[in-house]
C-alpha cells in the first residue's frame, strides 16, 4: 500500500493476472473433464464434458422398443439434461471460488452462476 491508503496497482495487475490465468486453467480443465448422467435406471447414459459438450451415449438395448420410440427418446433427453446437471456442478466447485475472487461471478460472461 501507498501513503493515502490507495492500493499498488502492479500488485493489483498481477493478482488480476493470476486469477485470469487459474480461471483459463480451470476452463481447460473442465473441457477434459467427463461427468455422466442416466436415466431409466441406467438403460440410458450420457457423458458430457464438465463445459457441457455432449460426448457419449449408450443405450443399453431393453430401452429399445421399436413400437415406443417416444419412451427411448424421453430416457435420452432425461440423460442428457441429468449429465449437464452434473456438470453444472462441476463447473460450480472449479470457477465458484475464481468467480467469487473476480468480484463474486456476477456479469463475469460466459459463466452460469
Amino acid at each position: 500500500m501507498i501513503p493515502g491508503g490507495q492500493p499498488n496497482m502492479q500488485q493489483l495487475l498481477q493478482q488480476a493476472q493470476k486469477m485470469q490465468q487459474d480461471l483459463q486453467r480451470a476452463q481447460e480443465e473442465l473441457a477434459n473433464t467427463e461427468v455422466d448422467g442416466q436415466a431409466g435406471g441406467g438403460l440410458v447414459k450420457a457423458t458430457v464434458t464438465g463445459s457441457g459438450e455432449l460426448r457419449g451415449l449408450k443405450i443399453d438395448p431393453k430401452a429399445v422398443d421399436p413400437e415406443d420410440t417416444e419412451t427411448l427418446a424421453d430416457l435420452i433427453v432425461a440423460a442428457v439434461q441429468a449429465a449437464n446437471e452434473n456438470a453444472q456442478t462441476l463447473q460450480q466447485q472449479k470457477l465458484g471460488p475464481l468467480a467469487q475472487g473476480l468480484g463474486g461471478g456476477s456479469g463475469i460472461p460466459g459463466l452460469p452462476f
